[in-house]
């Protein structure tokens, strides 16, 4: 077992077993072993590719949806804009990039990153260097002012609880001590815990054997947003893979180097993530008094925010390996095979606003 390991085996020992979610972010989060605080994890060299990676089109369109977006909004100057979660800073110089064909947005942009890492705000500062960002913790220290949002695969690697329905009823899943070397294994808790509190009162008839998850953290995220978003303007935008509606399963994963892992093997040396529930987020974020746009399929957003266009204008002259390289970039993004419909984009919005580009319907 690794360092991390055997410091959470020692906190189990002595207090008892975690919760799934105090399990993920210490994995993650951990400031000495964990995940985000030791690694860039990104490209082919690290773990997982995400669509910035993938293609420049992507971070351009979503550029390109940000100044329409303060267009419609009115232009407000300063604006605010945000990224949860930013990785490398790909998408985000791609998206400046691109948005500076709307004269003034780039002007009143005021950058700001959340992140954690201190391994890639280092990696966000080089990308960056020429905007100015400031780092935050947490969406808690961002200024105030109209503010436009942009997450993605952020809601992802937030820690969720998770339930089982046993023969007793739902339980909340655990992570307690093997039998073998001290170890780590799942089981379920021996009896009801305030948490089953979460469960919606739909699942309350679900078969034995049935996974259910929420992410408390998420949903705080939403209805913090929203808030804010019906005070003092702006939307929010998360792009992700998940489902909708509600519904039932296990979908914790961990990747290492591309492939899956076992989530509890070597805590803080993969990645963990979990399906994101977008019905959820949607009402925690009208209940919040947000307007909720979306989701829509990832493919089919980026086709209505012109992706064949921009895919036709980077093939002129561009040489036969430059060609399909671009071909096979645009398929993995918008195919439904690939993250064309798994991926999906939504858009959390004060009450007010204006409809954002690629979400009607």
């Amino acid at each position: 077992m690794n360092a991390l390991g055997e410091l959470l085996a020692r906190r189990i020992g002595a207090h008892g077993p975690l919760s799934v979610a105090d399990y993920m972010a210490e994995a993650l989060g951990h400031p000495e072993y964990g995940y985000y605080a030791t690694r860039d994890p990104l490209g082919r060299a690290g773990d997982f590719i995400t669509a910035p990676e993938i293609s420049q089109i992507f971070g351009e369109l979503i550029g390109l949806w940000c100044a329409d977006l303060w267009d419609r909004m009115g232009r407000p100057a300063p604006i605010l804009l945000a990224e949860l979660g930013p990785g490398r800073g790909t998408l985000m110089a791609d998206a400046l990039r691109a948005a500076r064909t709307l004269p003034g947005f780039i002007e009143a942009a005021r950058l700001h990153l959340v992140e954690t890492s201190p391994v890639l705000r280092g990696v966000e500062a080089r990308a960056l260097a020429g905007f100015r960002p400031e780092w935050h913790d947490s969406i808690a220290s961002l200024p105030e002012g109209p503010l436009v949002v942009i997450a993605n695969e952020f809601l992802d690697a937030l820690p969720i609880r998770q339930f089982v329905k046993t023969a007793a009823g739902w339980r909340e899943k655990l992570i307690g001590l093997s039998a073998e070397e001290n170890g780590l294994a799942f089981a379920a808790a021996p009896g009801p815990t305030p948490a089953l509190a979460l469960i919606p009162p739909a699942f309350a008839a679900a078969p034995e054997g049935s996974h259910f998850e929420v992410s408390p953290a998420a949903l705080a995220i939403a209805d913090a947003l929203a808030r804010r978003f019906a005070a003092t303007g702006g939307a929010a935008l998360f792009i992700d893979y998940g489902y909708w509606p509600r519904g039932l399963g296990d979908t914790l994963q961990a990747v290492r180097r591309h492939r899956r892992h076992d989530i509890l093997a070597a805590p803080g040396e993969a990645d963990l993530t979990a399906h994101v529930d977008f019905a959820a987020i949607a009402e925690a974020a009208a209940n919040a008094g947000a307007r909720v746009w979306g989701p829509v399929a990832q493919g089919e957003f980026l086709r209505r925010l012109g992706l064949p266009a921009r895919a036709e204008r980077l093939l002129q002259g561009a040489s036969p390996a430059q060609a399909a390289d671009i071909g096979a970039a645009c398929r993995r993004l918008t195919d439904p095979a690939e993250m064309g419909t798994l991926f999906k984009a939504l858009c959390i919005a004060a009450p007010g606003m204006p409809e954002p580009a690629g979400l009607a319907g």
